[in-house]
């Protein structure tokens, strides 16, 4: 992953639970709604094969990573399957460190002000602040006070009414996943309805002027 152009377009999707058989139209249909950053979690059956797939099918349109990364195990089969980049919903000290070693980027999760510090201090390139919809921006506004310098990627509940504000607030970068990746959408489907929905929450970041409000 290229830290920097991430943050160009800091917004990450979340895939969870897919199958083979529905990679390449995603991709497809991602790459399409102009979203540049996806992880597949490593809790989905087969995710390694996942990953390679969505590698090959994107070629170089899209940086794919692996969240829910929990074990060394997990983080080496990610990279040999092709992941640029690691996200974890909690702070795993050796995974962490490994990523910081060689220079791979890494999103710990942490919630409370001393899980986020300490995930920080680590050498986190983010702190993936989870589950974030319970908290809300404010939440990220009131760590950011003593925080500055913290980099934090507020994931859970981001949608269109609410992107503006998690940035307004303080968050570098937002994730999304089952809001709009929903599995009765991705059984039948209906990839327009996930382009339509990934294109309403990327509009509303078009400006990126309020990011230094």
């Amino acid at each position: 992953m290229d830290v920097e152009r991430f943050k160009k377009l800091p917004v990450m999707g979340i895939i969870r639970g897919v199958g083979l058989d529905v990679i390449e139209p995603l991709v497809k249909t991602i790459i399409s709604s102009g979203l540049k950053t996806v992880e597949i979690t490593m809790n989905t059956s087969g995710a390694p094969k996942l990953i390679k797939q969505m590698v090959e099918s994107a070629k170089n349109d899209l940086t794919i990573g692996a969240g829910t990364v929990l074990t060394m195990d997990e983080l080496l089969s990610a990279f040999d399957s092709g992941a640029s980049f690691i996200v974890l919903p909690t702070l795993v000290k050796d995974v962490v460190k490994y990523c910081v070693k060689n220079k791979i980027p890494v999103f710990p999760g942490a919630l409370t002000p001393q899980e986020i510090y300490t995930a920080w201090s680590e050498g986190a390139t983010m702190v993936k602040v989870f589950p974030a919809k319970f908290f809300g921006p404010e939440y990220i506004k009131e760590v950011k006070a003593p925080f500055q310098d913290i980099q934090i990627l507020a994931c859970g509940g981001v949608k269109p009414e609410n992107i503006r504000s998690y940035f307004s607030c303080g968050a570098s970068a937002v994730a999304f996943g089952a809001s709009i990746f929903k599995k009765e959408w991705l059984a039948g489907g209906d990839f327009s309805k996930i382009e339509e929905q990934i294109r309403s929450l990327l509009s509303e970041i078009g400006d990126r002027h309020f990011f230094e409000e």
